[in-house]
């Protein structure tokens, strides 16, 4: 969330900047309701950043960059954290407490992986609805946008029944095996380092 507030401030809105919502402190962007969602249901959402569209030059395509940022920092966030993994695998692999630290890097980076698709379906109110928008024409883009609410609805009842789940679980074991390769790097890295 704060990736689309800040990427929304660069493009000339600052309505999350003036809400408070340019900040990693997870509080401020805590939804009760997601929360109870995550907690019930394994699924859940964290407050929407509030944005203006309005305020960018091209409301659209500023629309379609924000959306697109959450995506991006979970991606950036996989790509990192697997490299932190491949960095920390020799070191930490010989005792449990470092394996408890391996896992929870190795599962930090497929959960963001994981994030990162499921937030580009483009279903609303998911960041994937507002980048095919972008795409269409104005008066299909206002009008798809007046029914935003709905998709919300039929997100939930897609996910409770489990028909996105096995797509879903596809899409993110391919990308992350097609990514480990940036784990092995790291290893590597460490590896010529200080151990050969």
């Amino acid at each position: 969330e704060l990736s689309h507030g800040f990427v929304a401030y660069k493009l000339g809105d600052n309505t999350a900047k003036n809400s408070g919502r340019l900040t990693l402190n997870p509080l401020k962007h805590l939804d009760p309701m997601g929360l109870l969602m995550m907690l019930v249901f394994h699924f859940g959402w964290a407050k929407p950043v509030p944005v203006n569209m309005n305020n960018f030059k091209n409301p659209k395509r500023g629309m379609a960059i924000t959306a697109l940022a959450g995506p991006v920092s979970n991606v950036l966030i996989t790509l990192v954290f697997l490299l932190l993994y491949g960095a920390l695998y020799v070191p930490l692999r010989g005792s449990d407490v470092g394996g408890y630290f391996l896992q929870m890097i190795e599962l930090t980076a497929y959960m963001s992986l994981g994030l990162a698709v499921f937030n580009l379906i483009p279903l609303p109110p998911l960041d994937g609805s507002k980048v095919l928008f972008a795409l269409m024409s104005d008066e299909s883009y206002y009008k798809l946008m007046r029914y935003e609410r709905y998709g919300t609805i039929i997100m939930i009842l897609l996910v409770a029944t489990g028909v996105l789940g096995k797509p879903l679980d596809t899409a993110v074991e391919w990308l992350y095996n097609a990514l480990i390769p940036i784990a092995q790097a790291g290893c590597d890295i460490i590896y010529n380092l200080f151990y050969s």
